[in-house]
Formats: C-alpha cells, sequence, structure tokens
C-alpha cells in the first residue's frame, strides 16, 4: 500500500486539542474500574470483586480543574497469557501504546508480584510516563505498606483508596501535571443570535428572502444581477427565535478573478461566511445547478460552517422541472449529500417558516460532541464487522478515536499506519449513519503510530 499520510490535512496546532488519554492498567483485581470511576466522578465502569470484568478496552470522557481528558479502563494484564486472557492483555497493551500517561495500578496490601514486576518492563518498552499507584491504601497504617513498591523501580508509589476517595484529588492533580496540553472547559455563556449568512450567486432572491422575514424593504430587491455589494445584517425573528441574518453580494467570479466592486463584494461575503454559524446557500430551483453553485457550495463546506440548501423560486417549478431537479440534485449534489435541503419562495412566503427548524437542526449536528466511549464502543464493532482491506500483505488496524472538537465536529483516529482514503470516506458515512450530523460538515484525520512516535522524538 501507498505510504500516504492522511493526516497532514490538519497541522499540529489544529489536531492538538484532542483530549489527551490516560490508560488504566494493571494485573487483574487490583481496582481499576474503581479507579475510573472515581476519576470521572461517577459509577459507570463495571466494578466486581473478583478477576476478569474488565475485557475491553473502554473509554470515558473525565475532567478537573478546568481540563478535561480521556481515561481508558482496560482489563486485567498478565505475561504469557492465553485464549481470552491473551485477547484482553492485548488490550491492555493498545491502551498503554496509544496514551499520554499511564496509570499503573499495584494492590497495596499484596504488595509487588511476579506479574507487576513483568508489567514495568511491558511499560518501560513503551516509553510513556507512568504514574505507580497504590492502591487499597485505605487508612496511614496500610499506606506505609506502599512503600514496598518502590523495589518495582518506577519511582515513589502513589498511595490512594480508589474506594473510599483518598488521596483522589492529589492524583488527578499529579495526573494533569504530566498530560500535555488539554482543551480548557468552556462554560455555557449566554449567547446572542445565531449567526446566518444568506449566500448565492446573484439574483438568487437572498434579498427578496431577507425582505419576506423580516417583514420590511430591509435590503434593496432589483431584477438586475449584483443589486446588494455591502453584507446587510437584520434580526429576524422565524419560528418564535430571532436570528441574525447577513443577506451578502452574488458571487459571479472567483475572488482572484474578479475585479473592482465585485471583488471587494466577494471579500467581504467571505469574510461574512466566517463570521456566522450557518449559511444558507440559495440556489434558482428554476434554473439548472450551475458551476458556479457548485463552487459557493464547496467554499461555505470548506469554511467549516453548517449548511442549509433553500430551492428559491419554488413556485416557478412544474412538475418537469421537478424531475430534472432531482436528477441535477442526485448528480451535481453528492459531493455535499450531508447538507439540509428545503423548498421555499421568498417572492410568495411559501414554507420560509421551515428554514427554523432545519436551521437549528443543522447548527445542533454543527455542535454535537459524541462520549469518548459510546464512539470507541461504535467504532470496534465497526472495525470488527468491516476490517480495513488487505494491502501489500496487511491491513492498518484502528485503534481508538476521540472527538477532537466541534464547530464543526472533528475526530482523531489512532491507527497502526494509514488508512486508505476510501475507509476514511467509509468511517465519515457509518459515522454520520449512526450519530447523524444533518447540515453539519465532519472532519476526520489519521494519526498513525508512526507519526506519535515521531512526535515525541521531537518533543
Amino acid at each position: 500500500m501507498e505510504d500516504v499520510d492522511y493526516s497532514t490535512d490538519l497541522t499540529d496546532d489544529e489536531v492538538l486539542p484532542a483530549q489527551p488519554v490516560v490508560a488504566v492498567v494493571g494485573r487483574p483485581n487490583v481496582g481499576k474500574s474503581t479507579l475510573v470511576n472515581r476519576i470521572i466522578g461517577r459509577r459507570q465502569a463495571v466494578v466486581e470483586d473478583k478477576p476478569g470484568v474488565t475485557r475491553d478496552r473502554i473509554a470515558y470522557d473525565a475532567q478537573w480543574n478546568g481540563r478535561q481528558f480521556t481515561v481508558v479502563d482496560t482489563g486485567g494484564w498478565e505475561p504469557d497469557a492465553k485464549d481470552r486472557a491473551a485477547a484482553i492483555a492485548r488490550q491492555a497493551e493498545i491502551a498503554v501504546n496509544t496514551a499520554d500517561v499511564v496509570l499503573f495500578v499495584v494492590d497495596t496490601m499484596v504488595g509487588p508480584t511476579d506479574v507487576d514486576a513483568a508489567a514495568v518492563k511491558m511499560l518501560r518498552a513503551s516509553k510513556k510516563p507512568v504514574i505507580l499507584i497504590a492502591n487499597k491504601a485505605d487508612n496511614g497504617t496500610i499506606e506505609l505498606e506502599a512503600t514496598r513498591l518502590w523495589s518495582l523501580g518506577l519511582g515513589e508509589p502513589f498511595p490512594i483508596s480508589a474506594l473510599h476517595g483518598r488521596g483522589a484529588g492529589d492524583l488527578l492533580d499529579a495526573i494533569l501535571d504530566k498530560l500535555p496540553t488539554a482543551p480548557p472547559i468552556v462554560e455555557e455563556r449566554p449567547r446572542g443570535p445565531r449567526r446566518v449568512a444568506l449566500v448565492g450567486r446573484p439574483n438568487v432572491g437572498k434579498s427578496s428572502l431577507l425582505n419576506k422575514l423580516s417583514g420590511e424593504e430591509r435590503s434593496v430587491v432589483d431584477s438586475v444581477a449584483g443589486t446588494t455589494v455591502d453584507p446587510v445584517d437584520s434580526l429576524v425573528s422565524v419560528g418564535g427565535e430571532i436570528w441574525q441574518f447577513v443577506d451578502t453580494a452574488g458571487l459571479r467570479k472567483r475572488a482572484g478573478q474578479a475585479s473592482g466592486t465585485e471583488y471587494f463584494a466577494s471579500l467581504r461575503t467571505q469574510a461574512a461566511i466566517e463570521a456566522a454559524e450557518v449559511a444558507v446557500v440559495l440556489l434558482d430551483s428554476s434554473e439548472v445547478i450551475s458551476e458556479q453553485d457548485q463552487r459557493l457550495l464547496s467554499l461555505v463546506a470548506e469554511s467549516g460552517r453548517a449548511v442549509v440548501i433553500a430551492f428559491n423560486k419554488w413556485d416557478l417549478v412544474d412538475a418537469d422541472r421537478r424531475w430534472y431537479l432531482d436528477k441535477e440534485i442526485e448528480r451535481e449534489l453528492k459531493r455535499i449529500p450531508w447538507a439540509s435541503r428545503v423548498n421555499i419562495s421568498a417572492k410568495t412566503g411559501r414554507a420560509v417558516e421551515k428554514l427554523a427548524p432545519v436551521l437549528r437542526t443543522a447548527l445542533a449536528s454543527w455542535e454535537r460532541r459524541i462520549p469518548t466511549g459510546r464512539l470507541n464502543q461504535w467504532l470496534t464493532a465497526l472495525v470488527q464487522a468491516t476490517p480495513h482491506p488487505v494491502r501489500g500483505g496487511k491491513a492498518p488496524r484502528v485503534l481508538f478515536a476521540t472527538q477532537a472538537g466541534v464547530c464543526p465536529p472533528r475526530f482523531v483516529v489512532f491507527t497502526t499506519g494509514p488508512l486508505d482514503a476510501g475507509y476514511v470516506r467509509f468511517l465519515e458515512r457509518k459515522l454520520r449513519e449512526e450519530f447523524g450530523f444533518e447540515g453539519s460538515p465532519i472532519d476526520i484525520s489519521v494519526r498513525t503510530r508512526r507519526e506519535e512516535r515521531a512526535k515525541k522524538a521531537r518533543e
């Protein structure tokens, strides 16, 4: 397989906001899942007083002191394991290799064992930062027993009681000290009206739509194309909610090919799109979908904004035109099948009230965050059912995924090697089928083990 790096679409700065990963490993029944529940602050990981309850690696979202990260619970690791135990141990090793920090959990009351010593060799080979956890130190007397764990050679043991929470706060502080920069938790703040950019080529009815929505002659309307030059802002009530609509100039040429007034109008339109949260791209449904229409749709999608396609002048569409339009949509808009669509008539007011629910759906998709645990449970089932095709005698394996951000949703997939572009498109299609994202672009980048090692070497 050609060694193609599909992650280069994102710079290091853009990938940085992906949540750091903390892996919790150790031999069976030392309290790993109990510790995970303590870290995430809720009883979500299954806990039972017998070994082997946790088998797969399971990811959960966590936060502490205004920072957020991902915690991965693993099954018990044992050397020379066989059958199911070998598969469980392999999952734990994968978690270690994809983590930024490893929490190695040991039972304080039992002390260091041969299995613990073997695990230390595995952890040293990974070259990942390790915090040695002396768990079940429920009181000061037992905590003294933690000194025996110095013999493992991982430095000072961190005594805690995952069950009772003793020492948990200090441990979380220590974890944050070792993690790379994590995205801050953004507090919800009251915000103003949602910003909507009206975009389209000249004379498709953008100003007419704004006037119909606002109930006044807010923008000049004329049959001559290019009447609007500067973006026109209006606060408009649609569907019981106030929106800030921006009427933009109709674009006929690329910014580099335009000149004079049209050039500056093009720049202002692009700035209005960047400032918006969702763009309504108007198409003239009575005319053939043009190359310029497609270029505008690509411009909006590449800007990362939510997209609603409004087929205007629907009052001029007869049965024959509808048949041809369906064929055009299937052929010309196949690159953005995820865009929300609505049929309206700005002149008569037909169905303009349908814009509000479609806009809300697109914005909800644009801001959607998938919990890390749910994302990886879905991903594991998907790649098991449809693994990556074999290329050159081997196939890369998908290890783990995390959502790096929203507005628009961005995902980072960690793998053992580069993925085919077709397989990345398959992941996006299945991601949309499972979680929706109607009306919003999504971005999937791939990070390989080789890239992670190179990054660590640079650091």
